[in-house]
């Protein structure tokens, strides 16, 4: 049996909004990807730093937004679930050891990795880079 979701209705102050319009509101990938690449560059410079818990502040909050990634995008789900585990765990691993070594070079490796997802994907011009030093905004 299917419904009419125009026979829901989100209402505010401001007007109604039907579970469509809510649903097309939902950020995809262009919007997310920005909070995750400030978020990774963040984790790095906090890890460089020795604030393991900032990092791994930074590491939860970009999970979470590549998951509603997933979500929003069911296309990439998979993908994003696989570099999740393969690349994103031992970055994650190496934040509970303390270990910048190890956490250094899972990053470069998981960067190099989303870059060449991005050419899978067909936006081989989008090469992440980790920016030449901290935000300024924050104190690492």
């Amino acid at each position: 049996m299917t419904t009419d979701s125009t026979a829901f209705i989100g209402r505010t102050k401001h007007g109604e909004l039907t579970l469509d319009q809510i649903c097309e509101l939902q950020p995809g990938m262009a919007r997310l990807m920005v909070e995750i690449s400030d978020r990774y560059s963040i984790m790095y410079y906090a890890a460089k730093a020795a604030n393991w818990p900032m990092a791994r502040h930074q590491y939860s909050e970009m999970k979470k937004a590549m998951q509603m990634a997933g979500m929003t995008r069911p296309k990439y789900a998979e993908p994003l679930a696989g570099y999740t585990v393969e690349k994103l765990k031992p970055i994650e691993d190496a934040i509970r050891a303390k270990d910048w070594v190890a956490f250094e070079a899972k990053f470069h490796e998981a960067a190099g990795a989303a870059n060449e997802m991005h050419g899978e994907f067909g936006y081989e011009y989008i090469v992440w880079q980790l920016p030449d030093e901290p935000p300024k905004h924050l104190k690492l």
